[in-house]
């Protein structure tokens, strides 16, 4: 990814802090404290000696050609330095909301098509304003989540018990792909009722060297497995074998492109678990080629991923506000 050095370069300036002290939103940083914000965003730089607002933009451009997502991403060594550049204790003539330095950093940003936010854990993420996709510093589902996030996923866990199968995909599942990168996101029976034939959702997705992915999902609302005769509530593998070969061997049209694609792979999402007995019944029903497409996604899979993404919880999985009692006249 290129940002316009001139967009660098006002990045650089804000690090540096720049600016007249009676009238800045940004903290005034020497060497020693130039190699400490890099320091505090996982890299190695050190500071030469250099002209400082050169040495910061060269490194931030450095940093902006490592691999990242890919369309509407930028990297997340880049995340991490606006982050740490908008620190809500670092705020200077100005309350911790920061409006101020917002507003220069986002003028900025906008060249570049992006802009910067506060999200309710008060870090500053980015916005690919187009896409609305958001870059986040860290999104690894399996690291130790705060008490905060466990009370989100617990939230989300019980909002995906009583979840139906239409609220489980407009409500959890189209968002959080949109989030994760994916674009083009959509629901069939919605906008395209051609584009059903066993899949749910299509979408694709952009690698970093420009080619396309295409996928579809299927998704069940509770527990997936491969017993002979399935209880209420959950669903039974053979029941979506026929919708998967669908799935893979239905083509799809691409308006952006103007042609008709197959899909390159099948996501199978329960909103509960996913026997393994019903992988392995799956995988041995579908020849090689087709087996390989298939990527399945369980409740963890979903709520690990929905907290580490920082999404809102749909409105109906919050709890009820409780207001106080109405004073007596």
């Amino acid at each position: 990814m290129r940002f316009k050095r001139r967009t660098v370069m006002q990045i650089a300036d804000m690090i540096c802090g720049n600016f007249p002290q009676e009238s800045t939103f940004f903290l005034y940083r020497s060497s020693s404290f130039l190699t400490e914000f890099y320091s505090d965003v996982d890299t190695d730089y050190t500071h030469d000696g250099s002209t400082r607002q050169i040495w910061v933009a060269d490194r931030l451009e450095e940093i902006l050609q490592e691999p990242h997502a890919g369309t509407g991403k930028v990297p997340p060594t880049f995340a991490r330095v606006i982050q740490r550049l908008m620190d809500p204790a670092d705020a200077i003539n100005e309350d911790q909301q920061r409006p101020g330095a917002f507003a220069m950093l986002n003028a900025a940003l906008a060249r570049e098509g992006f802009e910067a936010y506060y999200a309710p854990d008060k870090q500053c993420y980015l916005r690919h304003i187009a896409t609305n996709t958001t870059t986040a510093p860290e999104h690894n589902p399996h690291r130790p989540f705060s008490t905060t996030e466990l009370e989100r996923r617990d939230q989300l866990r019980a909002y995906l018990e009583k979840a139906s199968e239409d609220e489980l995909i407009e409500e959890i599942l189209l968002p959080l792909f949109r989030q994760l990168g994916f674009h083009r996101v959509t629901a069939a029976g919605h906008k395209d009722k051609a584009l059903e034939y066993g899949k749910d959702v299509w979408m694709k997705f952009t690698l970093p060297t420009q080619h396309v992915l295409y996928f579809g999902l299927q998704a069940k609302k509770g527990k997936l497995d491969a017993s002979g005769t399935s209880r209420a509530g959950n669903a039974n593998v053979a029941e979506i074998y026929n919708q998967v070969l669908m799935m893979l061997s239905h083509e799809i049209f691409d308006p952006e492109f103007g042609k008709r694609v197959l899909v390159d792979h099948a996501f199978i999402v329960a909103g509960g678990e996913i026997t393994k007995q019903a992988r392995n019944w799956l995988g041995n029903a579908l020849d090689a080629s087709q087996r390989r497409s298939i990527i399945f996604m369980d409740r963890n899979d979903i709520l690990d991923l929905f907290v580490v993404t920082n999404l809102p919880l749909p409105p109906a999985a919050l709890p009820p506000q409780t207001w106080p009692d109405e004073p007596p006249f």
